[in-house]
């Protein structure tokens, strides 16, 4: 029996709902959610990540700030407009866009960034706080699969997971919100000697490596939930994941698609982030602020 697809258009859209009446909560107290997005750059695909954030913020009432530099951009211009921002009442997150050009030191930037506004998750203030289970908020792609699982019931406490790939930005603080969540988690990256004696153990694979098709069938478990974050363009223009996704639906539970899967959550989760922060400026007890609905 195939494993059934988890849709995280549905999922994102539902959680989407819910941010509305938050606006709308916020907005009886003349608040409204500001986000902040600085681009460094005409790289394409991120031109089109910053177009769908953008259109998102418009969709659930959330106003956005967009502040472009060409890719020739001194980054000391860059950190004085984040000092700006981070002064600034009316924005409530910031967000810079990655990657950023050779000669920019990214840890420069984003520790500019005001832990209380960093609504991507990655000032250390925040990826420490992962690490105790306190931080302020949660990288948003980890924070998205997190919440598919909790969508499909799918639990976490006990289970063998396997994370393949160990950025900072994905495979680390995945591992780390899993760990919270009393999961017993295994870190795989390109230096892993022979991947399928670790992946065939788990009964929850997440896969962001970066590479089409790493993960085939007989590298997964009959029954496993198989989370694929990777997205990847072919020469012909096909966009997969880092999943074999139809071989290896035909032995997972349940399998997250590319496109349309992990992808819409990351999007979403950044709004709920920015939602909250103004929650918190705010101090207003809104229904739901700790853990999103879905429906």
């Amino acid at each position: 029996m195939a494993a059934k697809i988890i849709d995280g258009v549905r999922v994102s859209a539902g959680i989407r709902e819910e941010c509305k009446k938050r606006v709308t909560k916020l907005a009886t107290h003349g608040v409204t959610p500001g986000l902040a997005v600085i681009l460094v750059g005409t790289n394409p695909a991120s031109l089109v990540y910053v177009r769908n954030k953008i259109r998102a913020c418009a969709d659930i009432g959330i106003r956005s700030f967009q502040y472009e530099f060409p890719v020739d951009a001194a980054p000391a211009a860059v950190i004085r407009l984040i000092a700006e921002l981070n002064r600034r009442p009316d924005i409530h997150g910031i967000l810079v866009q990655l990657p950023l050009p050779p000669h920019f030191s990214i840890a420069s930037v984003l520790s500019t960034i005001s832990p209380d506004k960093d609504v991507d998750g990655f000032h250390l203030y925040n990826v420490g706080g992962l690490v105790i289970g306190d931080t302020v908020f949660p990288p948003c792609t980890p924070y998205g699969v997190v919440k598919l699982l909790e969508y499909e019931n799918i639990p976490i406490e006990g289970k063998n997971v396997v994370v393949v790939g160990a950025s900072n930005i994905v495979g680390k603080p995945m591992a780390l919100m899993l760990m919270q969540r009393e999961a017993t988690v295994c870190i795989c990256h390109a230096k892993t000697r022979d991947l399928a004696q670790f992946t065939i153990l788990a009964d929850i694979l997440v896969v962001a490596a970066g590479k089409p098709n790493l993960i085939l069938p007989q590298m997964v478990r009959t029954g496993a939930v198989v989370i694929d974050v990777g997205i990847n363009r072919l020469p012909n223009g096909l966009l997969v994941g880092d999943v074999d996704f139809e071989g290896v639906r035909e032995k997972a539970s349940h399998i997250t698609p590319v496109p349309g899967g992990v992808g819409p959550m990351t999007v979403t989760m950044l709004l709920v982030n920015t939602i909250a922060c103004a929650e918190r400026r705010l101090a207003v007890p809104v229904a739901g602020s700790a853990e999103i609905a879905v429906t």
